[in-house]
Parts: structure tokens; C-alpha cells; sequence
């Protein structure tokens, strides 16, 4: 184990600290990332769920920090040359994965020693954290009752800590933990919220359950077998009220109702969109049955129409329904709206065009292209302009 690796760093000894006096003691490349290796850091590598620290180094910008290769990695956003540095954290982005992860502590505990959930797994995200939990489902109930109990311990403002212990010490206390990493050897570092948990983990965290400030559960999901459950604590909780509030007043503005009777006013528009749309697709069918008719009813060899303020989709359906029943005759079908301009060839079964060689040379008359096979072919037009001129080389087809 190298002298870097069994250190214990500056980012376990004190989370709090946010600049250090480095050196940087080596530097490298990985897939084209720059990176350095220092004597000491107060940024934390991710691990256990927490993402990694990102912070400076001098002036340039830290973007991720690992542990590779029993050494941790600074990748930059630039290169730097090796020697003395001044190591400064991202501190806003810190404080929040401190208050996050010992949130997760709380939560982790009560929820196995009030309601039997055993945690599986923790993740800590940008915009919410979740843990899975070995339970099928969680009642409404239940959770009320774990965001109240939740709530009650970080209000109580218990002393957080971390230490080490030898692996016989740890033998004979009583320790929640999903397991010590492959290989692990020397010391455990424990981290312990007073009389509520006393765990395995290499993170940051606060240290007190005050600093948390609140916690509030979201949502469930079944996953695994299990439930995952999503929360937010601390200065999230507020940003989530806040991005609430903001949405609230936009929608109010929209369905110009009140934020109590949103729910409903959405619910009744969204009938009414349902009902319109289904008025509107039995409208267009009748007209695409109407086209497709019409077309029939021609007695030229080749065809056509033109649709403004539809697309290319709706030239598909006619051209389908006209090529049932076209015989010889071949079909350009064209529209125009503010998604483009569109063409169709449809050709019956008894048509001597071979649409797959017509096809494209049609497409370059109307400065587009396209694809097809069989009976169609269907692409945009950049310009309807030679409209004229692509129905002329149509008829030279037949001849």
C-alpha cells in the first residue's frame, strides 16, 4: 500500500476545511484528461454513494476526483506542471453532500430500527438523493411516520463523528454496514450519529443532525424487489419549495385558477384536449378518405394533389388508400406547412413506372431527396416550385 493511500487526508480529518498548501508530487494523462496527484487534498474522491469533490487547484478548475490505482486523481479542466499549489474547495457544492449524506445516515437508521428496512444502496444526486430499501412497498402511513421520526433526530442536533478502529475493535462493536470493500485492510473508519447509528463509510458529514435543517421524502419506486425511496434535505428541501412555488404561479397564470384548483382545471382541459383530438383525427380520416376517393375516380395515367398546412405523414395515408385501388395510374401527391415541403409517389400494382428508379429522379427535380420501395416513394422537397416540371417527367414515363 503506498504512503498516499494509507495517509488519512485532510478532507476525513477536518470536512471543514476549504484550502490547503499542496504539492503537486504527479502529474499525468487519462483519455485525454489531465490530472494530479498531490501530497495531501481536501477534496473527496467519489465513493460510497458521494459524488466527488471538484475545486481548484491554483486557478485552474478540479472537475472530478478518483481513487485510482491507490492513489487519488485531480483531473483538470487544463494541465498543470508538478511543485508547490494552492488546493481550494468548491464549498457550496461540499456543505451540500455533507448535509445529504449524514440525512442519509438518519434516514438509513430509523428506517431499519423502527420499521425493519434494511438499506441496500444510496445515491446522492444533483437534484435529489434516494435509497433502496428491502421492502416490497411503503405505506403512506409509514412514511409520514419515517419523516416525522426523521425530522424529530435532526431537530434533537446530535453530535456527528468519524474514527478509526482496528479490525478487532471493530469485531466486538455493533455496526451497521452492507459490507467492507474487496481487499480491505487496517483500520475501519466508522462514523457515528449519537445514539441513532453508529456505520461503516469513508464520507464526509456534518457535525451535527442540526446542520441538516429539515428532510422531506418525495416519492417511491419499486426496484429490485425492493422500494427506492427519493429525498431531499437541508437547502434542497428550500430550492424544491422555491422551484414549486415558481411553477405554481406560471400554471395559476395559465389555467388562470387558483393553485388549489390547478389539479382540476388541468384535469378538465385535458379532457376537453382528448376529446378535441379524437374530433380532429376522425376529421382527417374522412378527408384522407375523401382525397384517396377523388383520386380514384380519375381516369389520366398519372395524378395529383396538393395539401397546404399538412405534412408528410398525412401524403402517406392518402397515398396508401389510393394505391389500393389505383391500378395503372401513379399519383404525386405534395404538401406544404411550416415543418417543410413534402412529396409523395404512389404507383398502383398494375403501374408500368418503377417507382424505386422514378423515385429519385423526382426527388432531384423538386431539389430533395427521399426513400421508398415497392409501390411508394416519399421524401422533402426544397422547393414545390417544379412541381410542374416533376408531373411532366411523370407523364414522359408513360410514353
Amino acid at each position: 500500500m503506498s504512503t498516499q493511500d494509507s495517509q488519512i487526508h485532510s478532507y476525513e480529518r477536518d470536512p471543514y476545511l476549504r484550502d490547503l498548501q499542496v504539492d503537486i508530487i504527479r502529474i499525468g494523462e487519462e483519455d485525454g484528461r489531465p490530472f494530479a496527484v498531490l501530497d495531501d487534498t481536501i477534496l473527496y474522491p467519489e465513493g460510497g454513494g458521494q459524488p466527488a469533490d471538484h475545486g481548484w487547484l491554483d486557478e485552474v478548475r478540479i472537475v472530478d476526483v478518483q481513487r485510482v490505482e491507490q492513489t487519488i486523481r485531480h483531473y483538470l479542466e487544463s494541465p498543470l506542471p508538478a511543485g508547490p499549489a494552492r488546493l481550494s474547495l468548491d464549498w457550496e457544492r461540499r456543505y451540500d453532500h455533507m448535509q445529504q449524506h449524514t440525512a442519509q445516515h438518519v434516514l438509513t437508521a430509523i428506517a431499519a430500527d423502527r420499521f425493519g428496512w434494511q438499506t441496500t444502496s444510496f445515491h446522492l444526486g444533483e437534484r435529489s438523493c434516494d435509497i433502496e430499501v428491502d421492502a416490497a412497498a411503503l405505506s403512506e402511513t409509514d412514511l409520514r411516520a419515517l419523516e416525522e421520526a426523521t425530522m424529530e433526530t435532526i431537530q434533537a442536533g446530535l453530535p456527528v463523528g468519524g474514527r478509526r478502529v482496528s479490525p478487532e475493535e471493530y469485531a466486538q462493536l455493533d455496526v451497521r454496514t452492507r459490507g467492507l470493500p474487496e481487499g480491505h485492510c487496517g483500520d475501519i473508519r466508522l462514523v457515528e450519529v449519537q445514539g441513532t447509528d453508529l456505520n461503516t463509510c469513508g464520507g464526509t458529514h456534518v457535525r451535527s443532525t442540526a446542520e441538516i435543517g429539515s428532510i422531506k421524502l418525495l416519492r417511491t419506486e419499486p426496484m429490485r424487489g425492493g422500494t427506492r425511496l427519493h429525498w431531499v434535505a437541508a437547502g434542497r428541501v428550500r430550492r424544491r419549495l422555491a422551484e414549486h412555488e415558481s411553477r405554481t404561479d406560471a400554471l395559476r397564470g395559465l389555467f388562470e385558477t387558483s393553485a388549489e384548483e390547478l389539479v382540476s382545471a388541468a384535469t378538465t382541459r385535458l379532457d376537453e384536449l382528448k376529446d378535441a383530438m379524437r374530433r380532429m383525427r376522425a376529421f382527417e380520416s374522412s378527408l384522407i378518405d375523401q382525397a384517396a376517393e377523388g383520386l380514384a375516380a380519375r381516369g389520366d395515367g398519372v395524378v395529383e394533389a396538393h395539401f397546404k398546412g399538412m405534412d408528410g405523414a398525412f401524403l402517406q395515408k392518402i397515398a396508401r388508400r389510393f394505391a389500393d385501388s389505383a391500378g395503372s395510374r401513379i399519383a404525386l401527391l405534395t404538401a406544404a406547412s411550416d415543418k417543410g415541403n413534402f412529396f409523395v409517389l404512389a404507383a398502383g400494382e398494375d403501374c408500368p413506372i418503377d417507382v424505386g428508379v422514378a423515385g429519385p429522379e423526382l426527388a432531384e427535380i423538386l431539389g430533395g431527396r427521399g426513400g421508398g420501395s415497392g409501390q411508394f416513394f416519399q421524401g422533402k422537397a426544397g422547393s414545390l416550385e417544379k412541381r410542374g416540371a416533376a408531373l411532366a417527367f411523370l407523364q414522359e414515363q408513360l410514353v
